[in-house]
């Protein structure tokens, strides 16, 4: 993909409200390859642990990305209850994703958009375990899982916002066909500071 067409597409996906099929072009041609046999469809109450259920209406996953260095991503997006969850609720929506990744498979990140019911504008985040061996009293190894830093990786779009440093950030990736980039260069993709 070129330049010019890689920029339509970020502006296309972030300048608009959440558009599932646009979501996942991008992602397509951000990761280049996406294993769409691991989606699911929907998950509801049943799925949602109680501490979850005032900011979670239902989630998904559209797939999973598997890094040079054999990083997992799952493709995510997560329906929030409210209107001013988007804005609000943001560690709760991290800690979310956080268990999620945690309880299928112990994944290294998430690629998600969160959606507000009737909002113009969503956000694009990742979401990364750090996962640390440490042993046990009994010299038993048990995993230690820890957040990345707490500041929140991601980026605020819609149709109200613009989309500029998401286009800086991103369409670099989305234009290189030869090369599927690592979790670290997602990482410094989000990172804008």
């Amino acid at each position: 993909m070129d330049n010019e067409q890689a920029k339509k597409l970020v502006r296309d996906t972030f300048e608009n409200p959440f558009d599932k099929e646009l979501f996942l072009d991008f992602i397509k041609n951000l990761c280049n390859k996406i294993d769409e046999g691991k989606a699911f469809r929907p998950r509801e109450r049943g799925y949602i642990k109680d501490a979850f259920l005032p900011y979670v209406e239902t989630y998904e996953r559209l797939g999973t990305y598997t890094d040079p260095e054999e990083k997992k991503i799952d493709i995510l997006i997560v329906y929030l209850q409210k209107e001013n969850s988007l804005e609000r609720a943001r560690t709760a929506q991290r800690n979310f994703v956080a268990r999620y990744l945690q309880k299928r498979g112990e994944k290294d990140a998430a690629l998600v958009a969160f959606v507000s019911p009737g909002n113009k504008d969503w956000r694009f985040s990742l979401v990364k375990m750090d996962y640390r061996f440490t042993q046990t009293e009994n010299g038993k190894v048990k995993v230690k899982d820890e957040f990345t830093p707490a500041r929140r990786w991601s980026f605020l779009v819609g149709k109200n916002e613009s989309s500029h440093t998401a286009q800086s950030r991103f369409i670099p990736l989305v234009s290189n066909d030869e090369h599927s980039p690592s979790l670290k260069e997602l990482e410094a993709a989000f990172d804008i500071e």
